[in-house]
């Protein structure tokens, strides 16, 4: 199992007895003037508390058998017999957003985001850490368990048309619980190679805190890879009636590829990978200028995460990932030659009516993530004559951020839980339904829409979960059978965690 904590308590040790032996230095040494880090002095948010609330929703979303240590209570155990139509154990993982089936597309780029967080930003996230660690160490142990099987991947449990039909909690699931793989005949690209960027990005976070743990998830990551890239083909296609409409992908899976690729590069330093990224960058669409960052595409962030290699570890054959990275900035400022995005009145970024905010919280983390290595580079972006800063790139970022917490035309937040206005009734039948504390009668199937339809607040506050946000005119309804808006998504917080971190550090709250 995943765990840090005992590296945890070997560091409050070591913490301990420094303190002890500083006891025994010199007062002169101690007398000499200690310089702060400057930090600004007013933020408008709590970002720390934003950040604490967008952690912990990830607990509400658990599926399995919950630990002793759950935060979120009213949640219960779920599918504890998942898998067993196939033979294998599938316990675990995330329900992806408001229903109870669980996707291992979505899964795996929810998994990667939250340890790319974790990587750039976990050295400033203090006391939740550890939360996050363990966030991704929910996830990974089912994407361990979906992979357990060579080329073969365990890539969906539950039937969504059946999973719809219904409006249940977790708990009270009676809808077929259905499983579905990808092998050599019924291949899937872009959900292994996903997969295996997944596995990858979580080696790192636990590499020093649990090494055994962390050389299980990379060696199980190089053997996904190897198969999404020996044995190609689209997931949509073989999977069609079972993961479309929900969860298709329009992009292909050459991005996937990339994407993979350069996780695995980072993660092992093997010149494989560096070689693969050099000779199939540009069949894999390195130069695309596809500028949308989501669970289906990926092109620009494996163009800023290969931009590091260049500018941080100053590695000259990957110089072109940075010009890549800055077309995509140069498409996103306002007030460049090249800029192509739209925002609504309010100054919200705006890409499309379903799930918007996924793409605000991806896109505000690439900005503050490419600003921390432009940074170390000393270097910039340059638009035409127009030259952007890495601290531009941090106030695009921060007033995306504010905006998702209450800066916005409606005054109210779209993260549940924080700020004194924010969605009452969001598109989650867990929150929604009486829990089974207070009902512990099941609730059948169909018996849940009168809930579903009706005007009352959620009675099970889903704290921190952020839901998909406000149209291009700044509107809200709130209203539970709106899922383009009220419907919260794990893809939605897993990048947004890395971005409050560095809020909270820049207004030093953490």
């Amino acid at each position: 199992m995943a765990s840090c904590s005992s590296s945890t308590a070997a560091m409050a040790m070591a913490i301990t007895i420094f303190l002890f032996l500083l006891s025994f230095v010199t007062p002169v040494f101690l007398a000499k003037p200690i310089h702060h880090a400057h930090h600004p002095r007013f933020a408008s948010h709590n970002y720390r508390d934003a950040l604490a609330k967008s952690i912990l929703y990830f607990e509400g979303q658990r599926s399995g058998k919950l630990p002793s240590s759950q935060r979120i209570t009213w949640r219960k155990d779920s599918g504890l017999s998942d898998g067993k139509a196939m033979g294998v154990d599938l316990v675990g993982g995330y329900y992806d957003a408001g229903d109870n089936v669980k996707f291992g597309f979505p899964m795996a780029f929810t998994t990667t985001m939250l340890s790319w967080s974790v990587i750039e930003f976990g050295g400033l996230m203090k006391g939740e850490l550890l939360n996050a660690k363990q966030a991704i160490g929910w996830a990974t142990e089912y994407l361990l368990k979906a992979t357990a099987h060579p080329d073969t991947i365990y890539v969906q449990v539950g039937d969504a048309g059946s999973d719809h039909s219904c409006w249940e909690r977790p708990e009270d699931m009676d809808t077929p619980r259905s499983v579905y793989k990808i092998d050599k005949n019924t291949p899937g690209t872009e959900v292994s190679a996903e997969t295996a960027a997944a596995l990858a990005a979580a080696s790192l976070v636990f590499r020093k805190c649990n090494p055994s743990y962390s050389k299980i998830l990379i060696k199980r990551a190089i053997r996904v890879f190897a198969f999404a890239d020996k044995y190609r083909g689209s997931y949509s296609n073989g999977l069609r009636k079972v993961v479309c409409p929900y969860y298709c992908s329009v992009s292909g899976y050459e991005d996937e590829l990339l994407w993979g690729a350069a996780w695995l590069h980072r993660a092992t330093k093997n010149p494989t990978y560096l070689n693969y990224i050099q000779r199939n960058g540009q069949t894999l669409g390195a130069a695309e200028t596809d500028n949308t960052f989501g669970w289906d595409n990926k092109h620009v962030g494996a163009r800023i995460l290969l931009s590091k290699s260049f500018l941080v570890q100053k590695l000259q054959t990957l110089h072109d990932y940075k010009s890549h990275a800055d077309n995509y900035i140069c498409s996103l400022i306002p007030g460049t030659p090249a800029s192509q995005a739209q925002y609504t009145p309010g100054g919200l970024l705006f890409k499309m009516d379903d799930s918007n905010m996924q793409y605000v919280t991806s896109t505000s983390f690439l900005l503050v993530t490419y600003a921390k290595y432009l940074t170390s580079a000393r270097m910039v972006v340059k638009c035409g004559g127009v030259v952007i800063t890495p601290k531009r790139l941090r106030n695009v970022a921060k007033k995306q951020v504010d905006y998702l917490l209450g800066d916005n035309p409606l005054k109210m937040s779209y993260m549940v839980g924080y700020g004194a206005r924010y969605p009452q009734r969001i598109h989650h039948r867990g929150s929604s339904l009486p829990s089974v504390a207070n009902h512990p009668a099941k609730i059948q199937c169909r018996d849940g829409f009168s809930v579903m339809n009706s005007q009352s607040p959620n009675p099970n506050v889903l704290v921190g979960a952020v839901v998909g946000g406000p149209d291009e005119h700044d509107r809200f309804p709130d209203k539970r059978s709106d899922y383009e808006q009220s419907e919260p998504a794990t893809y939605i917080n897993a990048p947004l965690i890395g971005t409050l971190t560095y809020l909270a550090h820049s207004f030093g709250q953490l």
